[in-house]
Formats: C-alpha cells, structure tokens, sequence
C-alpha cells in the first residue's frame, strides 16, 4: 500500500464516508455498468446463508460484509473481522451491535488464529491495498479447517488496466492490478480445490475449498 493509501485508511474521517463512498467504487470494476455490483449481491446473499460456522474476513475495514456474514450463522457461529486500521474498526464497532460479531486489530500477513480454526476465510474489496499480499492467501488457507472455503473479491487485469497511465494511476493509489491467473495458481499451489474464478469488468470473485482430509 502506497503511504498516502495507508494514511487514508487509518484516517478517522476517511473510515465515515468509505461506506458512502464504495458502492461507487465497487461499480467502477464494472466499468459503469451493474455486473460487480450484481456479483455483490450475489455474494451477499451466499454470505448470510444458514450455517454454524466461524467466518474470518481479513481486511474488513469499517464491517461492510459483517451484517451479511452474520446473519444466517446458527448455534456457535461468530463473525470476526480483522483490520490494521483503529480507525476503521472503531467505525465498525460502532456499525455493529450484534454479540456473534467481534473486530480485532491485526496483520493480515500474521492472523492471530491457530491452523485449521476457521470455516470460511473472506478478503473483499482489499487484496489489492495490501503490501506483499500473496503471502496473505498462504495464511488465510492455513487458518482454515479441512473443507473450509476460501472467498476474495479484488481486482483483475483487464483490457483497462492496460492503458497508457492506468499503472501510474494504481501506482499512486496503491492499487495492485493482479494477473488473470495470479490468484487462482497460487491457491492451485497452496492445494485448495474447486477453485472458481468470475470476471467481470477488472474485479475478480474467487471461491476455493480446503481438501478434507
């Protein structure tokens, strides 16, 4: 993450309006039109499906996923979203009162869980803002348990993010643009299955399982 992105997301002005602000941005993958936002909701409601699991979403920011991921959890199910930003944390604390929802400040390289503890492993809208963010899916399979599943929405090379100035543009903001099949080969090496990639526009949503044993 550039040092201006990283000053945003802590600001505590910024963590107000990003909720305003991110449904823009999340259409802007679709190029102007309604595919990404249509494939959000989809996920959405994928997300809040009955279930007792434990769902980890890495990078939550200001909680934007927690209501759904919450909502159809059953018996001991929790949400926990992890964040490097107080600022934005504080904004989801205060978004959320629910006692299956809790946030934590911490590393996305270094996730403070044990191997195999979590049923569902999320990282939206901000693999692309992270530094060295491969290393970041590496720990998001270690962390889940035989079956688990493995969710990202982030960005893609598309024929946009080849104009001349769009890498100067990501540059600046910190945007990382990943490879068609940068995503996917490394959750391919990490031994995850039933990997499936959808495109639309620059944005990616990939869903993977870890083998049961």
């Amino acid at each position: 993450m550039s040092d201006f992105a990283s000053r945003l997301m802590r600001s505590e002005t910024f963590s107000r309006v990003y909720g305003l602000w991110r449904p823009l941005f999340t259409r802007g993958f679709s190029l102007g039109g309604s595919s990404t936002v249509d494939a959000d909701r989809a996920l959405r409601a994928y997300l809040s499906r009955p279930g007792e699991r434990f769902v980890l979403d890495v990078a939550c920011g200001p909680g934007n996923y927690a209501h759904d991921a919450a909502a159809g959890l059953t018996g001991d199910g929790r949400y926990l979203g992890l964040d490097f930003s107080p600022a934005m944390l504080d904004r989801a604390a205060h978004r959320h009162d629910d006692p299956r929802i809790s946030f934590v400040c911490g590393d996305a390289h270094r996730l403070p869980l044990p191997g195999e503890s979590v049923d569902t492993a999320t990282c939206l809208a901000a693999l692309y803002l992270i530094p060295d963010p491969l290393p970041v899916l590496d720990e998001m399979v270690r962390v889940l348990r035989p079956g688990g599943e493995l969710i990202v929405f982030t960005s893609v090379s598309a024929s946009v993010a080849r104009l001349p100035g769009a890498g100067a543009v990501a540059g600046l903001s910190g945007l990382r643009i990943f490879g068609r099949t940068e995503i996917t080969e490394r959750l391919h090496a990490l031994g995850m299955e039933q990997v499936e990639q959808t495109v639309t526009g620059f944005a990616q949503y990939v869903l993977a399982r870890k083998p049961r044993r």
